[in-house]
């Protein structure tokens, strides 16, 4: 008899496109986006109206931020040279390579 064992999802959380610690940032910046309109209300709509002009700026610079950097912390080589090598057909190996011996006699 087994126990199981919950790895988890091994996925990162997602919300509205947003990836992990990308959906605290986001609401943080909503969160300061609609106290800053309450605030900027004060003097009228277009306060208002650019409070929450900014806050959608923010969140697009979010998103412009994770599809840039990426969810983790890993060290990008951009000046990498990547050379793969040319795909091997196994049909052709085989019809050529045949080993002796191998033959089924009925």
């Amino acid at each position: 008899m087994g126990f199981y064992l919950y790895k988890g999802l091994k996925k990162p959380l997602v919300f509205f496109g947003l990836k992990g610690k990308y959906i605290i940032y986001s609401v943080g910046v909503i969160g300061v986006g609609v106290v800053a309109s309450l605030i900027l209300s004060k003097f009228g709509l277009l306060g208002s109206l650019l409070g929450l002009a900014v806050t959608a700026g923010g969140v697009y610079l979010i998103f412009k931020r994770q599809d840039k950097h990426g969810l983790y912390a890993k060290t990008k080589n951009f000046n990498q040279i990547l050379i793969f090598p040319k795909r091997i057909i196994n049909a052709k190996l085989l019809k050529q390579n045949k080993p002796d011996g191998f033959e089924i006699n009925n």
